[in-house]
């Protein structure tokens, strides 16, 4: 009898968080013990930040303190701002995400310092200034000049400044801080446990946002918004919708958007995001996706019994905000890190080398040939 393989770590608990968890006894997503969706209700994001960060909601005055750290560390260097002119205009933004980061660990002059209080204080940074330096990049891209923030303005509001010159209306950035606070922190995800694992030998904290952003790129994770988002243009209109996900089971295609591996019952973040993006359909009078989205849940849920994970609203409801689809998961990064800040530092806090063992399956013991003889 050989050892048990548990692929992808399904089902092993390799350690312990206070950050978040599903709890099934309220079937939510829960930050700190706060369900997700009533924080959506009561809080902006720059609360939930907070929450995350620090095991607390805030009061005004600490809250107040903690929007003038962001805001004065939202200024981007000269070298950052000149590295992203360069970027090709067709790379993915999830990999300038990657890169602006790692230049960040370039710059900041505490990058090996790992104290609690050095910390916190490179998270502010990484926090303030990757949301500018993406949305320069989505401004340089188009060939157009670079808007720096404001600091008059919100989290939410200072993107979309910074991204298209203008702030929308209050309740479109009310759905965009929504999004970022579901976004926000998923316990042991892939990109979670790649930035704990990096932390673990010790390694600096833009080195394990960097890796933590390399894994949400793939569409099995955080790129799973912009493939939503492919899909919906696939199938163009509402009257193919039907046809369209019944082919797509019948040919055994992957649906993406549905299903998750911590939910049973059905993603405790999707009808909040649904809500959102109602409204922003609504606002921006086009209601051709929430008809597609629509039918295509329905089939997957009688057919499959599969149901919707966050990503699938929120992917459209980006699209109708004006963002481009490949832009989708980097909004994802600006959110997550709070999430992923929060679990380097408490990996730092109780840190243990995470190295697990494989089952080896290659060939047995061989012996080397000299080359004449190979």
């Amino acid at each position: 009898m050989g050892e048990e393989i548990k692929k992808g770590l399904m089902g092993v608990t390799v350690d312990e968080t206070a950050v978040s968890k599903v709890m099934p006894e309220i079937n939510s997503l829960t930050y700190r013990g706060y369900a997700a969706q009533d924080l959506c209700a009561e809080c902006k994001f720059e609360e939930v930040a907070y929450l995350i960060l620090n095991g607390e909601l805030p009061n005004k005055k600490q809250l107040k303190k903690f929007e003038k750290q962001e805001n004065k560390e939202r200024k981007i260097s000269k070298i950052l701002v000149d590295a992203i002119k360069k970027i090709p205009k067709k790379a993915h933004p999830m990999d300038v995400a990657r890169t602006v980061v790692s230049i960040m660990g370039l710059e900041d002059k505490e990058t090996r310092d790992n104290s609690p209080e050095a910390n916190m204080r490179k998270v502010m940074r990484i926090f303030a200034k990757t949301p500018v330096a993406l949305a320069a990049f989505y401004r340089s891209r188009k060939g157009k000049k670079i808007i720096p923030p404001k600091s008059n303005l919100s989290f939410s509001e200072n993107f979309f400044h910074m991204c298209f010159g203008k702030v929308p209306n209050k309740d479109i950035v009310k759905a965009f801080d929504v999004s970022l606070i579901l976004y926000a922190e998923h316990s042991f995800n892939v990109s979670t446990f790649t930035a704990r694992t990096i932390t673990s030998s010790l390694s600096d904290i833009h080195g394990a946002i960097t890796g933590a952003i390399a894994s949400l790129k793939g569409p099995l994770h955080g790129g799973a918004n912009e493939e939503v988002m492919h899909m919906m243009n696939k199938i163009k209109k509402p009257e193919n919708a039907l046809k369209w996900i019944n082919n797509a089971l019948d040919n055994k295609d992957v649906v993406m958007g549905f299903g998750h591996r911590v939910y049973k019952s059905g993603d405790s973040r999707v009808p909040t995001m649904r809500e959102y993006f109602g409204k922003v359909a609504k606002i921006k009078k086009d209601k051709k996706f929430e008809k597609i989205y629509d039918i295509v849940e329905k089939v997957m849920i009688e057919r499959k019994d599969i149901h919707p994970n966050v990503d699938y609203p929120t992917g459209p409801t980006y699209h109708l905000m004006g963002f481009d689809t490949d832009f989708f998961t980097p909004i994802f990064v600006i959110s997550r890190i709070t999430g992923w800040s929060a679990h380097i530092i408490e990996q730092h806090a109780a840190n243990k080398l995470i190295r697990p063992l494989a089952a080896y399956n290659g060939s047995k013991h061989r012996q080397v040939t000299s080359l004449s003889k190979r």
